[in-house]
């Protein structure tokens, strides 16, 4: 295969909640090791790299940032155009982040014509890659899941008509989005269920889109005997506290639970101090039985998951879902629900995973005690979950997939030019 010069661009690559910062640092690592040049161009907040990986800032006023979101930036931080543009639409109640950063991204590699041999866009899709498709440089794009999904998983929970308001003016960016979508012809998704919601959400056409799973690396996340005495230990990861995540019915699930047995829930994430899942642990009383850790390395989420006398996956979406990958991949047995492509990754009810329906706390207890009292049983799919994780992925195999990718855009490309 042809040694790539590749332009991995990641709005936001927060590098230990949320799946898009995990995907640039892997991908990019396996794309190196494959003897690809790969750089990667991001916002803040910025990814955690590999050795043979580099890094090209693009700054921005930072207005999410911990621990202070929604700050009023000092007049010195405005130095361009776009700068005011962002505040401006932050000011409105909107999120202007994949907008902004794809117009500095363009006026970045427009100064660079030439030295790429492919530009990837992750999940951004803003209208300042349109002209990038101008320069001659193949256009891809990944789209994990239509974020479509989580404002209208939002709205259907939101309160009154003022929350769904504020709620459609923070999502206005999906318009975008979608028209930006259906004007770049290399796509590709992590699984066939989010391939499906793209194609209904966005409008794209489904010869657009390729799917490459994501993987796992199942060096870090493997296997062993975990260092927890005390309570049985449920563990699940929720990159946020919003409706999507399905931690509500999680909490509910662990106040069942602890009816009849003596067990404790720890989050991967933070619970905003108004937010569903803060409210559920108050109204079932369940501060002490509760903990949420954030900011943590892969080794500490491994030791975590280790840990876990069930991992749990609560979600009402996933497009596909890395925390259970993870939990497979380190024996940790699992229950998910059957929303999206959790199915598609755990494979069939009973084989690596227990299914429940999205939703519902009753039968999420049900599962989780099901596997609480059979050891034999949480032996046999932490077994059988390992395996897939490694069969089915690796970031290596993600990399040699998408490097693949590249080549067929690239010469696709190059015939519609001749």
């Amino acid at each position: 295969m042809t040694s790539l010069r590749i332009a991995l661009l990641s709005y936001r690559s927060k590098p230990h909640s949320g799946g898009q910062g995990i995907y640039v640092r892997h991908l990019s690592r396996e794309l190196a090791a494959l003897g690809h040049r790969v750089e990667v161009i991001s916002g803040p907040p910025l990814p955690e790299l590999d050795e043979g990986v580099a890094l090209t800032v693009l700054p921005s006023l930072d207005l999410y940032r911990e621990p202070d979101p929604f700050r009023t930036p000092k007049r010195e931080e405005f130095t361009s155009a776009i700068d005011v543009l962002e505040w401006l639409a932050m000011c409105t109640g909107a999120f202007p982040e994949p907008l902004t950063f794809s117009l500095r991204a363009w006026r970045h590699l427009h100064r660079r014509r030439g030295d790429f041999d492919v530009i990837h866009d992750n999940q951004c899709l803003g209208y300042g890659l349109l002209p990038l498709a101008r320069l001659g440089t193949p256009l891809v794009a990944t789209i994990h899941h239509p974020i479509t999904v989580d404002r209208d998983l939002e709205l259907a929970a939101a309160p009154d008509w003022k929350r769904r308001a504020s709620l459609r003016r923070w999502y206005a960016f999906t318009r975008m989005q979608a028209r930006v979508a259906r004007r770049i012809p290399h796509l590709t998704t992590v699984s066939q269920a989010s391939r499906t919601e793209i194609v209904e959400a966005f409008g794209v056409t489904p010869d657009q889109l390729s799917v490459i799973g994501v993987g796992v690396d199942t060096d870090t996340f493997r296997p062993g005997r975990g260092d927890h005495t005390g309570p049985a230990r449920i563990v699940s990861v929720a990159s946020a506290d919003v409706p999507l995540k399905g931690l509500p019915e999680l909490i509910e699930a662990v106040a069942k639970l602890r009816a009849e047995r003596d067990v404790e829930l720890v989050v991967v994430g933070s619970a905003r101090p108004d937010g569903p899942a803060a409210q559920a642990i108050t109204r079932l009383g369940l501060t002490g039985a509760i903990r949420f850790v954030s900011g943590i390395s892969d080794d500490e989420l491994a030791d975590l998951f280790r840990s876990a006398t069930v991992a749990v996956v609560p979600s009402r979406y996933e497009g596909f879902s890395l925390p259970a990958v993870e939990a497979m991949a380190c024996g940790a047995p699992l229950v998910v629900t059957t929303a999206g492509a959790l199915p598609e990754v755990a494979g069939p009810d009973g084989l690596a995973a227990l299914h429940v329906p999205p939703g519902d706390a009753g039968a999420l207890a049900a599962a989780v005690g099901r596997l609480l009292d059979d050891p034999e049983l949480r032996r046999r799919l932490g077994a059988e979950g390992r395996r897939r994780a490694v069969e089915h992925f690796t970031w290596r195999r993600t990399a040699i997939r998408t490097a693949e990718w590249y080549e067929r855009a690239i010469t696709k490309e190059s015939e519609n030019r001749c």
